[in-house]
């Protein structure tokens, strides 16, 4: 467990602007002078949130490589669609040639290139396999969207994007089967991410799915962008404001850390245990007066 969090809160509509105001607000810098492996969302092409937007990759590539990251890499693995189809569809390789990134389509590796991870007290039944590159990594940024999900996820941020950092069909491996069909599917989300620790995560939150998604839902304005280090921090407030906006009961019930995902990543140690050791950052009125409304949620 960690004693606190801070959480970055900056209310716009300008990811460009947004995005590395946020970073800034975190007053850290866990890239300088290190290889990045970035996961973004990508498990479909369908406009933001059903993926990540193309500003905010964009904001956040330049604002970290002006923080001194020595190199970056994209790592992704699609699902339901086709991984480079998807990469070409965003028009990732053309903005990986201008802005000198990386990209590994996760679907065209090899089996050493994954690790097997079997948490304590797992859900699965013989583990997982997560990519090597996160597992392995210098340093790990992650950018999310906000939005539900209504396969059995119930939300889809920073602890979900650990799916795509896990082996699927295209390698043979059973695992996207085998969570989707269990009852403990939004646990076994958690434990995907004992095989991995980000440095940085930036939560796109400028729309927001309240329900359906991953990948088309109810569309809404949440105008928010949010960053900091700890997954279950930033999920927990992503909840806090789904419920602001009026979201599912699913996601809606209970107390936030009662959320299955968060609470199996807390039996995890993966990060703050109580929501009063979040802290929330803004540098503007707007943005202190809507993370007053979120801190409310989160203490309810």
């Amino acid at each position: 467990m960690t004693n606190s969090a801070k959480v970055a809160i900056v209310r716009t509509n300008n990811r460009t602007t947004g995005v590395p105001k946020a970073i800034d607000l975190l007053n850290i810098n866990p890239v300088q002078g290190k290889r990045v492996a970035l996961k973004p969302n990508f498990n479909t092409a369908d406009p933001c949130p059903g993926s990540t937007h193309n500003d905010t990759l964009r904001a956040l590539i330049q604002k970290i490589q002006a923080m001194g990251a020595t190199h970056i890499t994209i790592a992704e693995r699609s699902g339901p669609a086709n991984t480079g189809e998807c990469m070409q569809q965003k028009g990732i390789l053309d903005m990986a040639k201008e802005l000198n990134f990386d990209v590994l389509n996760l679907e065209e590796t090899k089996p050493s290139d994954w690790v097997r991870i079997q948490p304590d007290g797992s859900h699965w039944a013989n583990g997982f396999e997560i990519a090597r590159i996160y597992n392995e990594a210098e340093c790990v940024v992650q950018t999310c969207c906000l939005k539900t999900h209504g396969g059995g996820g119930h939300f889809s941020m920073s602890l979900k994007l650990a799916v795509g950092m896990v082996a699927g069909r295209a390698i043979g491996a059973p695992y996207m089967t085998e969570m989707h069909q269990s009852e403990h599917q939004r646990k076994m989300i958690a434990e995907m991410n004992a095989g991995y620790t980000p440095d940085l995560i930036v939560l796109d939150g400028v729309e927001t799915f309240t329900s359906g998604g991953p990948a088309k839902g109810e569309r809404v304005n949440g105008d928010i962008i949010i960053a900091g280090i700890d997954r279950i921090a930033i999920d927990a407030v992503g909840v806090a404001v789904l419920r602001l906006l009026g979201t599912t009961p699913e996601v809606s019930t209970g107390p936030v850390f009662a959320q299955e995902q968060i609470a199996r990543a807390v039996e995890l140690g993966l990060g703050v245990d109580y929501p009063s050791k979040i802290e929330l950052i803004t540098n503007d009125e707007q943005s202190k007066q809507y993370a007053s409304r979120i801190e409310a949620v989160l203490l309810r």
